[in-house]
């Protein structure tokens, strides 16, 4: 039988992302996001809740989330959930469940204008995908001039 491990989740970092270096030369950043989930309680009042979700990423991906992410920054993740134990100094075994991220994308733009960049690292084989892009700015799809006679028709169907 098969089985499917994904997780997504969009929340704001609870503080800047630590950064650090394995022996093999690749960053790891490890932080956590708060997702809040709003919902009516028994008597009808609005109430929130507010879970903190462990992020790990590896490799270039983390750099980028080093250099560009601040606490607050409001992010998008896709990864799958690892839990890892470990023994701690005093002999006993401790376990923590985090997301392996896989995807990333951060919303809300840098402090400079308000385009969202997009950071797929992960390829199957655990390397590096190729560097991220800037997308371009949501647009109405209408041409800037207002005129339909300013649009490039390359398109081949």
């Amino acid at each position: 039988m098969a089985s499917v491990n994904k997780c997504i989740f969009i929340g704001n970092l609870g503080r800047d992302p630590e950064i650090r270096y394995m022996p093999s030369g690749d960053a790891m950043a490890n932080f956590s996001i708060a997702c809040t989930d709003s919902f009516k309680g028994k008597s009808g009042e609005k109430q929130e809740r507010t879970e903190w979700v462990r992020i790990v990423m590896f490799g270039k991906q983390a750099e980028i989330a080093g250099e560009y992410l601040k606490k607050g920054s409001s992010v998008y993740i896709e990864g799958r959930m690892q839990t890892r134990k470990w023994t701690n100094k005093e002999g006993q075994d401790q376990y923590t469940t985090e997301i392996v991220a896989e995807r990333m994308q951060m919303l809300g733009g840098r402090s400079s204008g308000s385009n969202s960049f997009e950071v797929m690292d992960r390829d199957d084989d655990g390397g590096s995908a190729p560097p991220p892009r800037q997308q371009a700015p949501a647009s109405s799809g209408r041409p800037a001039s207002g005129s339909i006679d300013d649009i490039d028709d390359d398109i081949p169907f």
